[in-house]
């Protein structure tokens, strides 16, 4: 009996998801030998064993910013030097000792990058010479806090003039990198009315791209940039082709395509986690040199990624005012059915703008990889996601140059919040507040068009 062939459209959708699912897991490939390699370098943290040994295991930094090359020494309860280490990519370190009693854990400040200091622990736990002490019973694990800042920051260090405007500095940097990704998600919005909870998985998968590519694969940095940004521009053209344009064509909703994007957010980040693991990775090893301006301590890199950042965004403004393809796409972000009724390929229009959103967000997570984060982690784009629905409300949705905007407000109020008195990460619940006030006076957003309700 003769078998009944697929139907042609079936065919070429099948086509399009294989192809959509090897573009994607082929850099991610790529990763595993550096993963493997990485993972190896990391300190191998001791176990507890009960009524026999105690494990004192840190980290100097944090799990967003861990740092390099830094010596750690562990003091003994008559303050005998026991053992020293030398923190690996994660920062992390990993002592054990037979004894109970208080012991003092000594960092090197020579061995520290010069713009970064251990921050000071409360008068219980200082110990002789600048360490920390921490009291050890068998059978347990304690973990010191290491955890450090900018000498910019430090009070006796620079005046609170100086401090303001290295913060706006810091912050015209975020948000502007920010942008990257927030004008993209905008466009997407404007065009279909999907919010994309999937978005920010783009910024992270053109981070772990470019680690692949660069790190790992020792390409040139800027060809690296130029080949991640183009990846993750197809992934963004085949998401579309795959995924997004049948189900439209299905007359699935708004709502179930916003569930569907959670889902996928869900699903790339335990594939990251999969394909690179859990420690930060990152995209170049060499560091910087820092730039002075007045008051301002920035990398050289810093400016680099401002100015790409500003000429990018400066592009897509272009297009979308002065090219046809700009027109159409604002014709189908006003009207979709009276722009197909114009002659216009909305199914086609849509794409492109798929298509430019993931190679932006792409681009914005190398960027956000090198100057932000110091490098780049498998949940990289959640802790950023809510930044950028930030930045795209409070621009007014749907509109490019409103994400830009409400990005640039968004990444000072979270640079300026330190300097003001926001401790640790508060500093970006201070911006979702900021967002909350401003949408109580202007509901629009500050570019957005308000709409009649009722």
């Amino acid at each position: 009996m003769k078998a009944c062939p697929r139907p042609p459209g079936l065919r070429r959708r099948t086509t399009v998801v294989g192809a959509l699912l090897g573009l994607l897991l082929a850099p991610l490939v790529l990763l595993v030998a550096g993963a493997g390699s990485a993972q190896a370098s990391v300190a191998t943290l001791c176990l507890a064993q009960p009524e026999q040994t105690a494990c004192i295991n840190g980290t100097v930094g944090n799990r967003t910013n861990p740092v390099e090359g830094v010596e750690v020494t562990l003091l003994g309860p008559d303050g005998a030097e026991i053992e020293s280490q030398t923190t690996e990519a994660d920062g992390k370190f990993s002592f054990q000792v037979e004894e109970a009693g208080e012991y003092a854990v000594l960092v090197d400040p020579e061995t520290l990058p010069d713009d970064l200091e251990i921050l000071e622990p409360a008068p219980r736990f200082q110990g002789p010479e600048g360490s920390i002490l921490v009291q050890v019973r068998l059978g347990q694990t304690v973990a010191p806090d290491l955890d450090v800042r900018s000498v910019d920051y430090d009070a006796g260090g620079a005046s609170f003039g100086d401090q303001i405007a290295q913060s706006i500095a810091q912050g015209l940097r975020l948000g502007l990198l920010l942008a990257l990704a927030s004008v993209g998600l905008s466009l997407i919005y404007g065009t279909t009315g999907l919010s994309n909870f999937a978005h920010a998985e783009q910024v992270t998968l053109g981070g772990m791209v470019a680690y692949g590519l660069v790190n790992v694969g020792g390409l040139n940095l800027w060809l690296g940039v130029v080949l991640t940004t183009l990846i993750c521009a197809a992934t963004g053209y085949l998401q579309d082709r795959g995924l997004w344009q049948p189900l439209r064509r299905r007359g699935l909703g708004l709502t179930q395509m916003m569930i569907v994007t959670i889902g996928l957010s869900l699903a790339a980040q335990y594939a990251f986690q999969f394909f690179v693991g859990a420690s930060q990775q990152k995209v170049v090893v060499e560091t910087f040199d820092v730039v002075e301006i007045g008051p301002v301590r920035l990398t050289e890199m810093s400016f680099v990624a401002m100015g790409i950042s500003l000429l990018m965004i400066g592009l897509v403004g272009f297009v979308l005012l002065r090219t046809r393809i700009g027109q159409a796409t604002r014709a189908v972000s006003d009207n979709p059915a009276l722009a197909a009724a114009s002659g216009i390929d909305v199914d086609k229009i849509i794409r492109l703008v798929w298509t430019a959103a993931a190679g932006l967000a792409g681009l914005g997570g190398v960027l956000y990889a090198l100057v932000v984060s110091n490098g780049i982690r498998w949940d990289t784009g959640m802790q950023i996601l809510l930044l950028l629905f930030a930045a795209v409300t409070l621009g007014g949705l749907g509109t490019a140059f409103g994400a830009f905007v409400g990005a640039i407000v968004i990444g000072l109020v979270v640079e300026l919040a330190g300097p003001l008195g926001a401790p640790g990460d508060l500093k970006y619940a201070v911006a979702l507040v900021i967002l909350i006030l401003l949408l109580m006076v202007r509901p629009q957003g500050l570019l957005g068009r308000a709409v009649r309700v009722g």
